[in-house]
């Protein structure tokens, strides 16, 4: 495993024992890993956004305090807010990375997830690249339109 993972699984470990938030000391999580303190910026800025189901508060000063918390949410709530948030445009990889964490959460399973991957592939979209991420994007936010459950 990488050092990234590693981090991630052990404030994910934290967070399943509180009820509400834990609060870290970016600067004692560092040491306790025996790395930067940028390591921790590094994975908290990539694997606890708010499109991930975190909403994460960071105060600078006095080794730099950081309080996480994990939103529960509806699968309906979290594709809604998904839709709406994405640009008009996405790549293959972009969408790749949304089904990884839908996968990760139990938003879909894997064959929903094939079929989306399958139908926004550059494969499948073998037109023009100067419209072909906005059809991407088109064809994705509808298919987890009909995903959402009412």
């Amino acid at each position: 495993m990488r050092m990234s993972d590693i981090i991630e699984d052990f404030i994910k470990d934290l967070l399943k024992d509180e009820d509400e938030f834990i609060e870290i000391q970016r600067n004692e999580l560092a040491e306790h890993f025996n790395c930067v303190p940028s390591q921790i910026n590094y994975v908290i800025q990539t694997r606890f956004k708010p499109s991930q189901g975190y909403y994460v508060e960071s105060k600078r000063g006095g080794g730099g305090h950081i309080r996480i918390k994990k939103i529960n949410i509806t699968k309906s709530n979290y594709l809604m807010h998904i839709i709406t948030s994405m640009d008009e445009t996405i790549t293959a990889g972009e969408v790749d990375i949304y089904l990884s964490n839908f996968l990760s959460y139990g938003i879909i399973n894997e064959t929903e997830a094939k079929l989306i991957k399958v139908a926004t592939s550059d494969n499948v979209l073998n037109i023009s690249t100067s419209i072909r991420d906005k059809l991407r994007a088109n064809i994705f936010k509808n298919m987890l339109l009909n995903l959402v459950e009412d």
